[in-house]
């Protein structure tokens, strides 16, 4: 009888073990998703910061408009980075192949006046 209990215990040891050493595993860097209601990273022609404005040259088939885009702001060291996402796709077919500018004040985009502010967006190559 005492062989069976010895057996049992050695059997379910290590699942014990197991179970004591999940609280000591170091997690690994957390994986932040964006929600799809953010929209897509948007490709730019170019971007350009400037008196206390954030200004954006994208694509347009026609249709974008400044509410088709979200400029989400991070705040990074001691400055901030834009990504421009695009929320709602333009279906027209009246491509402006130079792009469209929007503009974005800092008090608009919850920045101080004079802000460090790099632009995170790829840039798009223009059509050849």
């Amino acid at each position: 009888m005492k062989s069976s209990v010895v057996f049992a215990l050695l059997a379910f040891a290590p699942i014990v073990a197991g179970c004591s050493m999940v609280g000591q595993v170091t997690p690994g860097p957390q994986v932040v998703r964006a929600d799809p209601a953010d929209g897509q990273i948007e490709p730019i022609h170019a971007a350009a910061i400037a008196q206390d404005q954030a200004v954006f040259w994208v694509s347009s088939n026609g249709c974008t408009r400044k509410a088709d885009l979200n400029p989400m702001v991070r705040t990074e060291g001691d400055g901030s980075i834009i990504t421009l996402r695009r929320v709602k796709e333009d279906r027209c077919r009246n491509v402006h192949p130079e792009g469209v500018e929007f503009r974005w004040s800092f008090q608009e985009l919850g920045l101080p006046s004079g802000a460090r502010v790099s632009v995170e967006n790829p840039y798009q190559l223009p059509a050849s």
